[in-house]
């Protein structure tokens, strides 16, 4: 069907309110949700009211003389997004969108509001606090990457790492889970990749339906869990400092893989925890699109296939802001590679080279064996994930 300037249509079930810029539009049909300007909602009032869509072009030009109205293109955009539900009169045939269905219905919302609550709040920024005051005052507590080999065998420790490197992601998911459940809002859990690692990830579609000031407790619940339990791992090894070998290595390893994940959401080139966090507080969403679209235009030698970002007049000095935060945050993931993950493969392979002079007799050559197997299968998936993100979108 075709749109004319004669045209009168009526918008699908929406809901519309307001954000710190603009208006968040929620599609009821699919879930999705959509930033707009004020002039946007004021044309989906029109529309519902039953003016045609050159009346209301006329009299939005008239309102907004500095703005650029076009509402033939607005209408269009409004089809593709399968908003529209009739055009003169006839309905639209809107095909379903697979409305996704969500889990942990059966998380209480009152345990949700147990762990994130103003109290609770007050004491996870303590136990923040507290991490900080440890490390100035006993320094030996930071984590150093030999905190990595826990076993005098070195084919246990990657397994070792990785098990409670999980156990340790569903805790930090988990917090997302029960700060979702305390607004009584469904979720689910999926799976998704960093690199060459699988990770778990909260689905946090419907943080939308909540106003801006109370999205932050959900973006930074994960965190919360973490700083809770590596509070309590950094007094543990104070308390029991000379407690059984085992018993503190793993009590340095989880500080280890707790700490570098903190670092890592501190990342602001990839969308982690605290990046959703300054989207938030600055009401400007698609930071890290736009911001690398201004990186690429400072730098013209870098090519991308994304197409060119809307930014808003408004927040192209927040954008600008944040495309210097993006640099940050590779030079922390430098850091992170040159502190952390090169001296754990030097060490990892200086030791296999070791092991393997001792012949296959021995036990110390199979652990190198398997050690190496170990390393190789990481290797495959970092390539595999490296392929999978810069090759095959490129077709």
């Amino acid at each position: 069907m075709n749109l004319t300037l004669n045209s009168s249509i009526s918008i699908g079930p929406i809901n519309i309110q307001k954000d710190k810029k603009h208006f968040i539009v929620e599609d009821k049909n699919s879930g999705e949700f959509y930033e707009m300007p004020e002039i946007c909602i004021e044309a989906i009032h029109l529309m519902n009211d039953g003016m045609a869509l050159g009346e209301i072009e006329q009299f939005l030009k008239g309102k907004y003389p500095d703005e650029e109205v076009d509402l033939l293109d607005f209408a269009k955009q409004l089809m593709e997004l399968q908003l529209i539900a009739e055009i003169d009169g006839v309905k639209i045939d809107i095909h379903e969108k697979g409305k996704e269905e969500h889990g942990f219905q059966w998380v209480s919302p009152k345990l949700g509001k147990f762990f994130f609550n103003q109290v609770s709040l007050v004491v996870y920024s303590i136990f923040f606090v507290g991490i900080i005051l440890m490390f100035i005052l006993e320094p030996s507590l930071f984590p150093h990457y030999k905190d990595l080999f826990i076993f005098h065998l070195l084919a246990f420790n990657i397994p070792g790492w990785l098990i409670l490197s999980f156990i340790l992601v569903m805790i930090h998911e988990f917090g997302h889970i029960l700060a979702v459940r305390s607004f009584n809002l469904p979720t689910k859990l999926g799976i998704g990749h960093r690199l060459f690692l699988v990770v778990l990830e909260t689905d946090m579609s419907s943080v939308w339906k909540l106003p801006s000031k109370d999205r932050n407790v959900l973006f930074l619940a994960g965190l919360c869990f973490d700083t809770t339990i590596l509070f309590f791992v950094l007094l543990a090894q104070l308390i029991f400092a000379d407690g059984p070998f085992i018993f503190l290595g793993f009590l340095k390893l989880a500080a280890l893989d707790i700490f570098i994940r903190m670092i890592y959401q501190c990342c602001f080139y990839m969308k982690t925890d605290i990046y959703y966090v300054i989207e938030n507080l600055t009401g400007c969403y698609n930071l890290m699109e736009n911001a690398e679209q201004v990186i690429r235009n400072k730098l013209p030698f870098i090519k991308s296939v994304r197409q060119n970002e809307v930014v808003f007049d408004e927040e192209k000095r927040t954008v600008h802001m944040y495309a210097l935060f993006y640099f940050v945050g590779v030079g922390l993931t430098l850091l992170l590679f040159f502190g952390y993950f090169i001296p754990q493969v030097v060490t990892a392979l200086t030791t296999i080279d070791h092991c393997f002079s001792y012949g296959p007799s021995s036990y110390h050559f199979w652990n190198a064996v398997f050690s190496t197997l170990q390393l190789l299968i990481g290797l495959l998936l970092l390539l595999y994930s490296l392929r999978k993100k810069y090759i095959l979108k490129r077709f």
